[in-house]
């Protein structure tokens, strides 16, 4: 059976987030975006909906955590190479995120995180695909 995965995530101001991940390279499905939030997509079956808080809490009855004090999920996205690995959080930099986790060093991975405007943690990583342990 084929799953398509859809994270749903709340953010506070839905243009400066649009803005922030369309300059890293991200798409949006416009069927399924609209003044409540966009549908960011990663590859053809998995997405981000980036909802603006009113909309994301009227699909709950809990408390929306405060991401900038405490983590509600760790979203991590593989990447090309390292050079993509640095290239996309150097760029998640300049546009206003925050430096997450020390980089992360093995013989068959690489991988750099930061925070974005809403404070969300996200990783890029990369792994080596001849590595063969």
């Amino acid at each position: 059976m084929t799953m398509k995965l859809f994270v749903n995530l709340p953010i506070k101001d839905l243009g400066k987030t649009r803005a922030f991940f369309g300059e890293l390279g991200f798409t949006f499905d416009e069927n399924f975006s609209d003044e409540r939030g966009v549908c960011m997509q990663i590859n053809p079956d998995t997405y981000y909906m980036l909802l603006t808080e009113p909309f994301f809490q009227s699909f709950t009855d809990k408390k929306i955590a405060d991401s900038k004090s405490t983590v509600e999920c760790y979203n991590a996205l593989s990447a090309e190479s390292r050079a993509d690995v640095d290239r996309l959080v150097d760029k998640a930099m300049d546009l206003g995120a925050t430096l997450g986790q020390k980089p992360e060093e093995y013989d068959f991975m690489y991988s750099r995180s930061f925070r974005d405007l809403d404070g969300h943690e996200w990783s890029f990583c990369w792994m080596d695909p001849s590595f063969t342990g």
